[in-house]
């Protein structure tokens, strides 16, 4: 019986560096224009790659680049193999203090575009060696697996792995418009939601339950109203129009409590909240591009936090 021929060592770095814009990319010429190289040079370290691999990493058509099962299952380790060189090379950065390289950021879908993004604009602005790679996801992102440099989250489960930063004291808040107030009344306790329209909350299709906070013990709710809405500024707007009570960050509808268009109900068992956080992977040198953007958030928001006072 033939054994398959042994695999040779990967001595070039920059062969996979250029697999993993190929596949980014899904283009030979647009990965070779990104790394100021030609196309036919970006050609030839795939084939030495794939040599030394002893597989087919693309399906190639004239019009078409698309990664093979092998493919796939090396890019996954390739993320890895270049987020643990950029490490190297950001621990010996560090020594200058200077952020430069590429950050993997993730963020809340509604407080990452309304909190977090204008900070980090400018923090682009003042580092113009850092390139911002940013994803946007209300679940929790394995930061360890897909080679996320920090998230910003509200609350969470701790992780061994992962390293938790506090940046801002954050709670929900159970509102309505004055006008929905107007014509149903408050409810005067948790039980009274039962008469009202509630406007719910869906993550992965299904309810999020409010919290409330009853002689200092959480106390989760089941809410059912006849508007479910997976996405929370489309909630918060259904609340302003006054179709309904609705529960929502601080983040959200501060600016809305304070202009009037919605006010805060049920406020005697309102929860303190889960605080938000920096999260980024447990690493013995922490990069200067991960620590002066944690830093420039942490600054920012204690002296200008958008949802005071309702923090």
């Amino acid at each position: 019986m033939n054994n398959p021929p042994p695999l040779q060592r990967l001595d070039h770095i920059g062969d996979v560096l250029a697999f993993v814009r190929v596949a980014d990319a899904q283009s030979f010429t647009a990965a070779a224009e990104k790394l100021s190289l030609s196309r036919s040079a970006i050609g030839k370290c795939i084939a030495r790659l794939e040599q030394s691999l002893g597989v087919r990493l693309f399906h190639r058509s004239t019009r078409s680049v698309s990664l093979s099962d092998d493919g796939r299952l090396f890019y996954e380790h390739a993320q890895r193999i270049l987020s643990e060189v950029d490490n190297a090379t950001d621990a010996m950065a560090s020594r200058q203090q200077a952020p430069r390289g590429r950050l993997r950021i993730d963020l809340p879908v509604s407080l990452g575009r309304l909190h977090v993004m204008p900070l980090v604009r400018g923090y682009l602005r003042r580092w113009p060696d850092v390139d911002a790679d940013i994803s946007f996801s209300d679940d929790y992102t394995d930061l360890v697996r897909d080679g996320i440099d920090v998230a910003i989250r509200i609350g969470g489960e701790a992780d061994s792995r992962l390293v938790r930063r506090v940046l801002a004291p954050h709670r929900l808040i159970t509102c309505a418009a004055p006008d929905y107030l107007h014509r149903y009344g408050a409810p005067a306790t948790i039980d009274a939601l039962a008469q009202h329209q509630t406007l719910v909350f869906t993550h992965t299709g299904q309810p999020v339950p409010w919290r409330f906070t009853v002689q200092g013990q959480e106390r989760q709710v089941p809410v059912a109203g006849r508007l479910r809405v997976g996405h929370t500024e489309a909630l918060r707007d259904a609340a302003v129009a006054g179709d309904g009570i609705a529960q929502l960050g601080a983040f959200l509808v501060a600016d809305d409590l304070r202009a009037g268009r919605l006010a805060p109900v049920l406020e005697s068992v309102a929860g303190a909240g889960a605080p938000v956080y920096a999260v980024y992977p447990h690493r013995r040198h922490l990069s200067p591009k991960v620590r002066v953007l944690i830093d420039d958030i942490a600054a920012a928001w204690s002296t200008d936090l958008p949802w005071r006072p309702y923090a």
